[in-house]
């Protein structure tokens, strides 16, 4: 884990046999070989870059924090960890004892954390969880892209009115409808046969609030996750309200991680594309958002509170199946895939 850090190499070594603790640790320091007591360190439980050297210039890069458990190990066994290449190093319990409380503690801050160095443990070894495993709010945006609102009114006439929304429209998911990063999306036969996808960027609330002004409201984010807001079709034709089409069991894949917003440059706009099977269907970018991502937090939060941990899934741009002729609607055996520029993958089989 090399690590840049904008101190000297002998204020490093001097404060490494100090032994002093922190709860700070970054990606890029690059420690000079020749300096003692470094590698007693590295061989170590834990890494610590000591608090001496906070206020120096050692931040991590797209920070990835995930939620996780090893394989083979118990469903409720879960660990905090952060991604570093094809490793995840789990934090210390020290830091925080699993995503909602780093989010908690760390407000909009992108947060610090003590990395466990010896534990760290192969990508391929590990089941990447639903970074959050006590979600709060799922908070949705309909029609947020003018594509998609057109393809939306010529496919799905009557789940809403025929027009460019004045206002946002805004629905929720049940928290229940949670799966992670290669989770199966349980394809519920007997109650459907319209399933779609919809690739979103998920907004992390991360200091909550009331009455938030949009001016104020990137001081409320967290970070930034993938989602899938799984929909059928046919049940949200149906009922007025799009909770039950919209929330069964696996509809809200999430993950694989969230990056702080720190290091998502959200005002350049971010490109969201996603596969079916190989097949390029959806690819937008967030400048096409009809409703920008202040004005969601600051609507979603007039009159009800925003808190640590809740999610907002900011739309999805045009290329749903419902919106080809003839429809391409998910079935069994599809692996939906989709990426968003800073972010990452979010992939899942259709079972």
């Amino acid at each position: 884990f090399p690590c840049t850090c904008a101190t000297s190499a002998d204020s490093l070594t001097e404060i490494t046999k100090s032994g002093k603790q922190s709860s700070y640790f970054t990606r890029n320091i690059n420690m000079p070989t020749v300096m003692p007591g470094v590698g007693q360190l590295a061989r170590s439980r834990t890494q610590i870059i000591p608090s001496a050297i906070r206020s120096a210039t050692c931040m991590v890069d797209a920070l990835k924090l995930v939620s996780f458990r090893s394989k083979g190990t118990s469903a409720g066994t879960a660990n905090l960890g952060v991604v570093q290449g094809g490793n995840v190093c789990p934090i210390s319990k020290s830091s925080a004892r699993d995503m909602r409380e780093l989010i908690e503690i760390h407000g909009h801050e992108k947060p610090s954390v003590e990395l466990d160095i010896a534990a760290a443990l192969p990508l391929k070894e590990v089941h990447l969880l639903a970074p959050l495993q006590q979600v709060g709010a799922i908070i949705c945006v309909g029609k947020n892209y003018l594509e998609h609102v057109k393809e939306v009114d010529s496919s799905l006439p009557g789940i809403s009115q025929v027009s460019v929304p004045e206002h946002p429209i805004i629905f929720t998911k049940a928290a229940g409808s949670l799966a992670a990063h290669m989770d199966t999306i349980k394809y519920p036969h007997g109650v459907t046969n319209e399933l779609d996808y919809e690739g979103e960027l998920g907004v992390v609330i991360g200091k909550g609030g009331i009455n938030i002004s949009r001016e104020n409201a990137r001081e409320h984010i967290f970070g930034y996750t993938i989602v899938n807001d799984v929909t059928a079709r046919d049940i949200q034709k149906k009922h007025q309200q799009w909770y039950l089409g919209k929330s069964m069991d696996t509809f809200c894949p999430m993950g694989p991680w969230v990056v702080p917003a720190a290091d998502v440059d959200i005002k350049k706009s971010l490109r969201i594309q996603t596969w079916v099977n190989g097949e390029l269907r959806q690819d937008g970018q967030t400048k096409d958002m009809i409703f920008d991502i202040p004005t969601l937090i600051s609507i979603c939060s007039q009159g009800m509170s925003l808190h640590a941990g809740d999610i907002i899934a900011t739309g999805t741009p045009s290329g749903v199946g419902a919106g080809f002729k003839p429809p391409k609607y998910l079935q069994p055996g599809d692996v939906v895939r989709i990426a968003i520029e800073g972010i990452g993958e979010l992939q899942n089989c259709v079972e």
